[in-house]
């Protein structure tokens, strides 16, 4: 269970700290109890890797990790102050012919993948080093779109989870 809880500021002057509750520990065992860290990057280095689709206008986790924009186009009515993206990768979107070809019909949804996994063939590089990211630390990839599941996010997330 994630909770938040309040202490002395951090060295670098912000009140961020953010606590993890472990399972008790084994009958014998020390019971390490409440964790805590002076800023979410401590934390980063405890959380799961791995790969998360969300829409770009929810508002960021602390367990979001990298937060990746992957829309080909900056999402409409959203500063980019209040977005909180680590990174914009354009490139790995689809194109737009494409994306207007599937306009998130369903029934084209078999296709779309299809059609997208070869688009990103041309992006080879760009996608191992997204992989190797992945392993490493969580990865949160951003979509506009309002159903993120049916959508080239999740394409993404397929190829990169393997």
């Amino acid at each position: 269970m994630r909770k938040l809880v309040n202490s002395p500021p951090s060295p670098c002057g912000r009140k961020v700290v953010i606590a993890l509750r472990r399972r008790a520990a084994p009958e014998g065992g020390e019971d390490r109890g409440v964790r805590t860290y002076s800023s979410p990057a401590c934390l980063m280095h405890e959380l799961p890797a791995g790969v998360r689709v969300r829409r770009v206008y929810d508002a960021p986790a602390a367990d979001d990790g990298d937060r990746l924009l992957v829309d080909r186009f900056w999402p409409p009515g959203l500063s980019r102050r209040s977005a909180a993206i680590d990174e914009w990768l354009r490139e790995l979107a689809p194109s737009t012919l494409l994306r207007r070809w599937f306009g998130h019909d369903p029934r084209r949804w078999s296709e779309f993948r299809r059609r997208y996994r070869a688009e990103l063939g041309e992006h080879r590089a760009l996608l191992e080093s997204l992989l190797l990211r992945a392993t490493r630390e969580r990865v949160t990839l951003l979509t506009a779109s309002r159903e993120p599941e049916c959508s080239h996010a999740a394409v993404l997330r397929e190829i990169l989870d393997g």
